[in-house]
């Protein structure tokens, strides 16, 4: 089954979507999926999201439509081994659900001769991860275990424009 993934933000003042390419560098031995993997599984919180090299007022709506950024800061992410998963919402604001959770079913997409990337899906109640076919990709910019990385490039007018999502895990 091949996955569809799409990538969610409005960004307001030019509407642009995110694409979801990843370059790899020429010459560059990355970690394999597996390694990958074993620095990402645990329990994390979302220290904090920013912006990088956006244009001047360039404004991110929603992420993986679902809330404003700053309502996902503070954010429980439980990453089991499995594959399952979760992401428990803790900010207050005025689009944010403090308290709320999301369950969700994560892995690691690693094309040959491609760098390794973060891939979730949203799960309802009563779906299986198995059926659903659209989902989010972030390019895992560093893991060790301690310390998570994740950047989603972002077209948004300027060349090498992110979000950058820096987690630390939790003990």
């Amino acid at each position: 089954m091949k996955a569809i993934l799409k990538f969610s933000a409005y960004i307001l003042a030019l509407g642009f979507l995110f694409s979801g390419c990843s370059a790899s560098k020429p010459g560059s031995s990355s970690p394999s999926a597996g390694q990958w993997r074993s620095n990402v599984k645990g329990q994390w919180v979302l220290d904090g999201v920013e912006k990088k090299n956006f244009l001047p007022g360039t404004n991110v709506k929603t992420i993986f439509d679902e809330a404003p950024m700053e309502c996902f800061v503070g954010s429980t992410w439980n990453l089991m081994a499995n594959g399952k998963g979760s992401i428990t919402f803790s900010a207050d604001g005025e689009l944010c659900a403090p308290g709320a959770t999301r369950e969700i079913f994560w892995s690691i997409y690693k094309p040959d001769g491609g760098d390794a990337q973060f891939q979730f899906k949203k799960l309802y109640p009563g779906e299986k991860a198995k059926d659903i076919t659209e989902g989010y990709r972030l390019d895992l910019a560093y893991a060790d275990g301690q310390t998570l990385t994740l950047q989603m490039p972002v077209n948004a007018g300027a060349k090498n424009a992110y979000i950058e999502f820096k987690f630390l895990k939790l003990e």
